[in-house]
């Protein structure tokens, strides 16, 4: 008879010991380029830091890039999933969009995970291969979310521009409310980045209707 592993019983000896391997690689790495610079240091010294083999390395791995910004792709591929595992409540898209990644933000439990990325994001302000790295994932995960949307939610039109719009709207705001949460001080959580995450996106429908008034209209009704 053939033994069936218990759905139940969590990751085997052996996913563990990947995991393990793939967190010591994301928080060697970021120590090491955030001590040294990013181009000051070898993926080969990684990977003697590490005590792996590149080939491990590139199991885990397609570059430093990708090694250094794991932290916040994770939390990308969070919401990937979340977009294919639940079930619209009858909000609006955007809404449904926002309350997907704030719980792709709450999965993210390993204690480690915010100081990471800070790390990551203040290593790809001044790292231009980091920064191009990010813009093509950026594009790859908007690219899967829209593939997802289309296939589970009733659009009237293929091409309607406004689920596409949409996934820009979030990752903008996205962005935005990082920059706020890594310039805070001490040692911010998942709890103070989620808060900021929710204050941008309370920001967005007045921003749809902020109006543009000159500057100098302004000063003249004041005076």
């Amino acid at each position: 008879m053939t033994a069936t592993r218990n759905l139940d019983a969590g990751p085997s000896l052996r996913e563990r010991k990947k995991l393990r391997t793939r967190e010591a690689l994301i928080g060697t790495a970021l120590e090491l380029f955030t001590e040294r610079g990013f181009d000051g240091a070898t993926l080969d010294e990684l990977c003697e830091a590490v005590e792996v083999s590149k080939r491990t390395f590139f199991r885990n791995f397609a570059s430093k890039e990708d090694v250094v910004m794991a932290p916040t792709q994770d939390m990308w591929a969070a919401f990937v999933d979340e977009l294919e595992r639940r079930t619209p409540g009858g909000d609006t898209l955007l809404e449904f969009l926002q309350e997907s990644l704030l719980a792709a933000v709450d999965r993210m439990t390993d204690e480690d995970w915010p100081s990471r990325v800070r790390l990551s994001r203040r290593l790809a302000a001044k790292t231009p291969s980091m920064d191009a790295h990010g813009l093509h994932f950026c594009d790859r995960t908007i690219r899967s979310s829209l593939s997802t949307l289309h296939r589970r939610l009733a659009f009237d039109e293929p091409q309607d521009p406004r689920p596409r719009l949409a996934l820009d709207v979030l990752v903008a705001a996205t962005r935005r409310a990082m920059e706020t949460w890594v310039e805070l001080p001490r040692e911010p959580g998942r709890k103070a980045l989620a808060d900021e995450l929710r204050a941008v996106f309370a920001a967005i429908p007045g921003t749809m209707t902020l109006p543009a008034v000159p500057r100098e209209a302004v000063a003249g009704q004041i005076r």
